[in-house]
C-alpha cells in the first residue's frame, strides 16, 4: 500500500473518478461513511500495520469524498480525510503556552542510579520496609516530542515542547501525520486532552527520503530524528506530508474529562489511548519494583538494532497516577520518572588542535578540534577537554588518535588516548598566559581545576557576551529576540557593555544591525520594555553569581523577600537560607561587596526593572498563636489532601513566603498532613510539631495574605 500517499491525492482525483460504490439516502449520509469508512482504514494501515483494504479500493473511496466535499463544501469538516495537507505556507510558526509544562526528565546511565530513583520514590511513597512500587516501563524514542490538543475529541492545536513552557505550534504540519487521529475514534471525549508523545521517522522511510534525496541532487539528511524535526518545523504543510512521519502516544498534559474519568494509572491511560485511535507502541510492561525496570532494559537493549525506528533508552514511571502526583516534581523534573539512557556511543578520531574558549564567568575550557567523525548521530568536530588538570591526566596531545562520547544531546567529550597511535611530532597542550578575547591574564586560584580570565564581564567580551545571553535567558529576565547573534554585534560594535545598556536601545539603533528588520527590532525593543516587570528570583538568577542557580536564586528571594537585606547579608545571615552552604555563602558576600556589582545592581534598578516585594504581615490561627507571615517557616507534606495536590499546597506555601521540607527535624514548624499520612506525621508527634490539616493551611495562607 504504498501508493497510499496524501500529496499523490491532491491532483488524482478527476470528478469522473470513483463513482459511489453503493446509494446513499442524502450526499451527506454518503460524505459521513466516507469520512468514518476512510479513517478507520487509514488506521489500520498506519498504526496497526494490518492493511485492511486494498490501495485501489482506498483511493477510489477517498476520490469520492474529495468530489462530494468540492460539489458541496458544506460538507468539509476539519477531521475530514482530505484535509491533512494544507494548501497555504504559513509565514511563521506561533508560540504556545502549554497549560500544564512538557518538562524532560533525569537520566540514568548507570544500574545504580536505577536502585537510587527507585529508593527515592519508596522513601517519597513512604513505603515501609521491602514494599515494592508497581512501575510502568516504555522506550525512550529518539524523536521531536509534541503535544496534541483535542477538545470533544477534535484535534484543534499542535505544539512542540520548546523549552517546557513555550513551543512553537504546528499543527498545520501534525494534520499530515496519518497516523495521528483529526478526531477521536470515541463517542464520549474529553472536553479537552493534551496528549503527550513523539514524532518520530522509521528507518525505512528515513532510506527512502535519502533515495530521493540523492535522485533530486540535494542533501541527504544526518538522522531519522533530525528528519523529522526539520519535517515538522517546515513552513510548507505540504513538504511536511512528503516525509511518511510516524507518531507514538507517552503521556497526559490537561485533562478535562467532563463525563469521562481520567484513567488511574500510566499503562490504564495507554490502553485507553489505543481504543480511541491513538498510536501507543506495544514495547512495554508493567510490573513491581527495580527487577523488572532492569529486566525489561536488558530486554530493550538486546532487541534494540532490530526495532523500525531510533531509541536511546527506556523511561521508567510510577505507574499510579496518584501517587505521581504525590510524589511531584523536583526543579525542572518530575520525580516520578527517569530515563535510562543506553550507553554512549564512541569512536576515534585524531586532534587536529587544543583551543581555549572562555565562558561568562570567565572559566576557560580546552576543547579539542577534531578530524570530523560521526558520532550518536551527528558529525562531531569538536570536544570539550574540561580543565587543563583533565587535559593532563588524560594526556591528551595534539596529533593523538582518541576516543569521543556523545551521550545523548550532551556535549562530546575525549574519553582517552589511543596510546599505541601517537605520532612523533604529537605536541603538548600548553595553557595560554593571556585571555584570547581580551588579553586579561589567566590564573587558577588555589584549590580550583578552573583557571579563569581575570578581565571580568566588564572588560572581556566573551564573558560579557556570556553574561548578556545568561541574563537575558527565559528562567532569568526572559528578553525575547535577544539571542546569540544580536548579543554578538551588540557587544562587538560597543553598543551595548551592560545589562542595563539593553533598557536603553531604541528600535533605530536595532534595525542597522545585520538581519534585523524594523519588526524584529521593534519586537526585541517590547521584549526588553516587557522584562521590567519580573521577580526577585528571576533578577538574582539573571545576576549570574557564581554557584546561584535557579533554586538557590528563590530560596534567596523567599528568606529575605526584597534585595537590600541580602544585600547587606553577611555570610553568617546568608547561611540561615535552605540549602545555603559555606560556598555559596561567600560567593554571595564577595558579589554584593564588590562597588561594580553593586553599581551594575543599581542601574539596572533605575532602569525600571522592579519585581512585587515581600512584607510578611503578623498573623494569628486558632490554636497556634500569632505568626509573623511565613517567612522563614518550614513545612513539610504528607498524606493525600482532600483537595490540594502536593504540588499545588507547596506552590501555595511558597508563594506566602514558606519553604517547603522533604522530611521532618526539630526544625520543621508545621507539618500538613491528609488522609494515610505515615512515618512523617509520627516523626511530628514525636518530636511535638503542629500538624495542620488542610483548612488549617488554607486558613493560616489566607490570614496571611490578607
Amino acid at each position: 500500500m504504498a501508493s497510499r500517499r496524501v500529496g499523490r491525492w491532491q491532483n488524482a482525483c478527476s470528478p469522473k473518478a470513483g463513482k459511489p460504490v453503493s446509494a446513499a439516502p442524502t450526499v451527506a449520509a454518503r460524505a459521513a461513511w466516507l469520512k468514518k469508512t476512510l479513517q478507520r482504514h487509514a488506521h489500520a494501515y498506519y498504526v496497526q500495520d494490518a492493511p485492511s483494504l486494498p490501495d485501489a479500493d482506498y483511493d477510489t473511496l477517498f476520490c469520492e469524498l474529495q468530489n462530494l466535499e468540492e460539489a458541496h463544501p458544506e460538507l468539509i469538516s476539519s477531521d475530514s480525510p482530505t484535509q491533512r495537507v494544507g494548501a497555504t505556507p504559513s509565514p511563521e510558526f506561533a508560540q504556545v503556552r502549554h497549560a500544564v509544562p512538557m518538562l524532560s526528565l533525569n537520566n540514568a546511565m548507570e544500574e545504580a542510579e536505577v536502585t537510587n530513583f527507585d529508593r527515592r520514590v519508596r522513601d517519597g511513597l513512604e513505603r515501609e520496609g521491602e514494599a515494592q512500587v508497581e512501575y510502568s516501563a516504555e522506550l525512550k524514542f529518539d524523536g521531536l516530542a509534541i503535544s496534541l490538543t483535542y477538545e470533544h475529541g477534535l484535534l484543534v492545536q499542535a505544539a512542540t515542547r520548546g523549552d517546557g513552557s513555550t513551543g512553537e505550534e504546528v499543527t498545520q504540519n501534525v494534520r499530515t501525520i496519518n497516523a495521528i487521529p483529526l478526531r477521536l475514534n470515541t463517542d464520549s471525549p474529553p472536553a479537552v486532552l493534551d496528549v503527550r508523545g513523539e514524532v518520530l521517522m522509521y528507518h525505512a522511510d528515513f532510506a527512502k527520503l535519502n533515495a530521493r534525496q540523492r535522485a533530486a541532487n540535494e542533501k541527504e539528511f544526518v538522522n531519522p530524528r533530525n528528519a523529522a524535526a526539520g519535517a515538522l518545523r517546515q513552513l510548507d504543510a505540504r513538504i511536511t506530508a512528503q516525509r511518511s512521519l510516524r507518531f507514538f502516544a507517552y503521556g497526559v498534559g490537561r485533562f478535562e474529562g467532563g463525563e469521562i474519568t481520567k484513567p488511574a494509572t500510566h499503562s490504564a491511560l495507554l490502553d485507553w489511548y489505543a481504543t480511541i485511535g491513538l498510536p501507543v507502541c506495544q514495547e512495554r510492561l508493567t510490573g513491581l519494583g527495580e527487577a523488572c525496570l532492569t529486566g525489561f532494559f536488558k530486554q530493550i537493549g538486546e532487541r534494540r538494532a532490530q526495532l523500525a525506528y531510533d531509541i536511546d533508552g527506556v523511561v521508567y514511571k510510577v505507574n499510579r497516577l496518584a501517587e505521581q502526583e504525590r510524589l511531584g516534581f523536583v526543579s525542572r523534573a518530575p520525580r516520578f520518572a527517569i530515563a535510562h539512557k543506553f550507553p554512549a556511543q564512541e569512536m576515534t578520531t585524531t586532534v587536529e588542535a587544543i583551543e581555549v574558549q572562555v565562558g561568562r564567568t570567565g572559566a576557560i575550557t580546552p576543547v579539542a578540534r577534531l578530524a570530523p567523525v560521526f558520532v550518536g548521530g551527528v558529525t562531531v568536530t569538536n570536544a570539550t577537554l574540561h580543565n587543563e588538570d583533565e587535559v593532563r591526566r588524560k594526556d591528551v596531545m595534539i596529533g593523538d588518535t582518541v576516543i569521543v562520547r556523545r551521550a545523548g544531546d550532551v556535549i562530546p567529550e575525549v574519553v582517552a588516548v589511543v596510546a599505541e597511535r601517537r605520532p612523533a611530532t604529537a605536541s603538548a597542550f600548553v595553557m595560554p598566559l593571556a585571555c584570547p578575547d581580551c588579553g586579561s591574564p589567566i590564573v587558577k586560584p588555589d584549590g580550583e581545576a578552573i583557571a579563569r580570565c581575570t578581565g571580568g564581564w566588564l572588560v572581556c567580551g566573551a564573558q560579557k557576551k556570556g553574561a548578556l545571553l545568561h541574563f537575558a535567558a527565559r528562567r532569568a529576565m526572559d528578553i525575547e529576540g535577544l539571542g546569540d547573534q544580536l548579543v554578538e554585534q551588540l557587544v562587538d560594535r560597543g553598543i551595548v557593555n551592560h545589562p542595563a545598556d539593553l533598557y536603553k536601545l531604541g528600535v533605530s539603533a536595532l534595525a542597522e544591525l545585520e538581519r534585523m528588520a524594523e519588526k524584529s527590532a521593534q519586537n526585541v525593543v517590547a521584549g526588553i520594555e516587557k522584562s521590567k516587570q519580573t521577580t526577585l528570583a528571576r533578577f538574582l538568577f539573571g545576576l549570574g553569581i557564581r554557584h546561584v542557580g535557579e533554586s538557590t536564586a528563590k530560596d534567596l528571594a523567599q528568606h529575605f523577600g526584597s534585595l537590600e537585606p541580602l544585600i547587606a547579608a553577611g555570610e553568617t545571615a546568608l547561611l540561615e537560607v535552605n540549602d545555603v552552604g559555606p560556598v555559596v555563602a561567600r560567593s554571595l558576600a564577595q558579589f554584593f561587596a564588590d562597588p561594580l556589582n553593586l553599581e551594575a545592581v543599581a542601574q539596572l534598578r533605575a532602569a525600571g526593572i522592579h519585581w512585587p516585594e515581600h512584607a510578611p504581615k503578623a498573623t494569628s490561627i486558632a490554636g497556634l498563636g500569632a505568626l509573623p507571615g511565613l517567612a522563614g517557616k518550614t513545612f513539610v507534606l504528607t498524606g493525600t489532601l482532600p483537595t490540594l495536590s502536593r504540588d499545588a499546597a507547596k506552590e501555595k506555601i511558597e508563594t506566602a513566603g514558606g519553604k517547603v521540607a522533604g522530611s521532618v527535624s526539630k526544625k520543621t514548624h508545621y507539618v500538613v498532613a491528609g488522609e494515610e499520612a505515615g512515618s512523617k506525621l509520627a516523626k511530628a508527634i514525636e518530636l511535638g510539631v503542629p500538624v495542620l490539616d488542610e483548612a488549617a493551611l488554607l486558613q493560616l495562607l489566607n490570614e496571611v495574605s490578607v
